[in-house]
């Protein structure tokens, strides 16, 4: 699991990733940047990283930082402005979490019907990494 904390401007957010998880590398820094959106942490108009300086802080490589940028240009968390660099969007949006949660609701049903409870679902959840 690398860590980087203040790449760039960013001082208070976290990147994390997990070199050795099955989920791309891509797709988690891009998950990095809707959970800073999601807390709080990253703004409307927050300047990113540059890709660079951000591969090197999180030992992936840089065209992995910018295909996540890319990802997220695409769903309207970032745009790019020639000069400025990747900045937080004003048509950031995170989504409604409430399909989720009526699933993991559903999860924790079928699990109290085989005996389990949150806890046993959580430990399951983090045992499929």
């Amino acid at each position: 699991m690398t860590t980087a904390y203040g790449a760039s401007t960013i001082s208070t957010m976290e990147w994390r990733i997990d070199h050795t998880a099955a989920q791309r590398l891509q797709d988690q820094v891009a998950a990095c940047v809707v959970r800073g959106v999601r807390s709080g942490d990253l703004a409307v108009g927050d300047q990113l990283p540059p890709a660079a300086e951000l591969a090197r802080a999180l030992a992936v490589d840089r065209n992995t930082v910018l295909a996540a940028y890319r990802q997220l240009r695409e769903t309207g968390v970032l745009e790019f402005r020639r000069g400025r660099g990747a900045r937080i969007a004003d048509t950031a949006t995170t989504g409604d979490l409430a399909p989720i949660r009526e699933a993991v609701q559903s999860v924790i049903e079928l699990a109290r019907r085989y005996g389990l409870d949150s806890d046993d679902v959580v430990t399951l959840i983090k045992e499929m990494r």
